[in-house]
């Protein structure tokens, strides 16, 4: 079977990686020059399995509006005079319960803990070389509230296989001596010492490199923007990119981002809204005074990854619309912040900023396998936690291609059969002009984005 994924993100090249290992022929389309050009390039840079939990959760309710009049807030909103933007809102608040907040737990753990076993794999064949490293995260509270909340979703997360600790003040400096800086509103914080990080980009380049010498390589078609989709009785029949009609037998839609307008226009709904992040990447020059482990500061949502010789430091979650412009204050905000944390470790005027686009359900969830359309795949929704997710994500997504039943349950993770009713509907509704086939023009609303962490 000819399979055309869309994005050559982490998340489609994980998909294209399994479905050439089960034999299929895969084209990998992207606007892009290069594989991992959008968020995949710089992101968090820590594969956090066993912190999956839903943003929309009932501490959200309670810190958003704090949150909002904050100016250094870890959140931003941004009213736009976009529905979609309000829809996502509505449901995301309606997400915000103890009971869908637990159900989402049990079921990204699922899907995240099934992707390091993945992941793990790819490490021990050494397939990849993407400054990889095990030595563990370590997240610190500045509140007793705060870390109470942590260690009960510490004990709930037990039950499915997470295996984490809840250490004091003087044991999170005696893991991480190098947050010495912060002893003073450290009061605890749980460290989990098989997490992971790790380089997306170099990830997406390695798979890259790696598709391209399998025995049926993978062909890359990259600087091809999206342009129109053509569907007909219920199938895609082709994708018109720059240089013509791309047909297949199946087509992934991977696209970050960009998937939710390309998939509107051929009638099909996607709950997904943009996420804005932030990172900074600088030099180690002090490696005693960088972080060995993974660090996460709870009260400012602020995330740190030593990657090889250089540290990684990222956060925002900006509801503000679909462009992928730097805000200069925010990136102010996370050079203060890594400062005050990590003052000796770099030279911080050297720094590469970065922001990016995640592709957030309101739920957390993301959306994997089948699509209204018999021979379209979904494999997107993951947000901020798209590198955590991607290997998991990609190998259920090929085994649905495949008619495989996948190794584990995806309930809450395919797009709702409602909300597939719904997009049959509307399509059968809307004859296209002319009678004959659907041709989707695509060209004004994708910018062909890939964002994905």
């Amino acid at each position: 079977m000819h399979v055309i994924v869309l994005g050559a993100g982490v998340t489609g090249l994980a998909t294209a990686y399994y479905l050439a290992q089960d034999g299929h022929r895969v084209t990998v389309v992207d606007r892009a020059r290069a594989p991992g050009q959008g968020a995949s390039y710089a992101n968090g840079g820590q594969l956090s399995y066993n912190y999956v939990a839903p943003l929309a959760a009932p501490s959200a309710l309670k810190d958003i509006p704090g949150w909002l009049l904050r100016r250094d807030s870890p959140l931003r909103f941004r009213p736009q005079l976009d529905p979609r933007q309000w829809r996502w809102c509505l449901r995301f608040l309606a997400a915000c319960t103890g009971m869908q907040s637990r159900i989402g737990t049990e079921r990204l753990l699922r899907l995240s803990l099934y992707s390091r076993t993945l992941v793990d794999h790819l490490v021990d064949e050494a397939l990849l070389a993407f400054d990889h490293s095990r030595t563990g995260k370590l997240v610190v509270y500045s509140s007793a509230e705060s870390l109470q909340g942590a260690v009960a979703q510490m004990e709930f997360q037990r039950q499915f296989g997470s295996e984490q600790s809840v250490v004091d003040a003087r044991a999170c400096l005696e893991i991480e001596p190098s947050l010495s800086a912060l002893s003073g509103r450290i009061v605890g914080g749980i460290f989990t010492p098989d997490e992971e990080a790790g380089d997306c980009r170099m990830f997406c380049a390695g798979l890259e490199s790696h598709l391209r010498a399998m025995a049926t390589p993978v062909t890359f078609l990259f600087g091809q923007q999206v342009k129109r989709l053509v569907a007909d009785g219920g199938r895609l029949l082709g994708v018109e990119v720059d240089d013509g009609v791309l047909e297949a037998d199946a087509y992934v839609l991977a696209l970050g981002t960009g998937t939710p307008a390309l998939a509107a226009g051929a009638g099909i709904r996607l709950p997904i809204y943009p996420l804005k992040g932030y990172s900074l990447t600088v030099p180690i020059m002090d490696p005693a005074a960088a972080p060995r482990v993974s660090v996460t500061d709870s009260a400012r949502r602020i995330v740190y990854a030593p990657l090889g010789d250089r540290l990684r430091v990222a956060g925002m979650a900006d509801l503000v619309g679909w462009g992928d412009a730097i805000d200069r204050s925010r990136l102010d905000l996370l050079v203060r912040e890594a400062r005050q944390a990590f003052p000796d470790a770099s030279d911080y005027r050297q720094l590469e900023p970065w922001a990016g686009l995640r592709p957030a359900t309101p739920t957390g969830l993301p959306i994997l396998g089948w699509s209204p359309l018999a021979n379209l795949f979904l494999n997107v929704g993951q947000g901020a936690l798209g590198f955590t997710l991607a290997m998991g994500s990609g190998r259920v997504v090929a085994d649905v291609i495949g008619g495989r039943p996948p190794e584990i349950a995806l309930d809450g993770m395919t797009l709702d059969s409602k909300e597939r009713a719904k997009s049959r509907k509307s399509t059968a509704k809307e004859k296209p002009p002319g009678g004959g086939f659907w041709i989707v023009d695509h060209t004004a609303i994708n910018a062909g984005f890939d964002f994905r962490r």
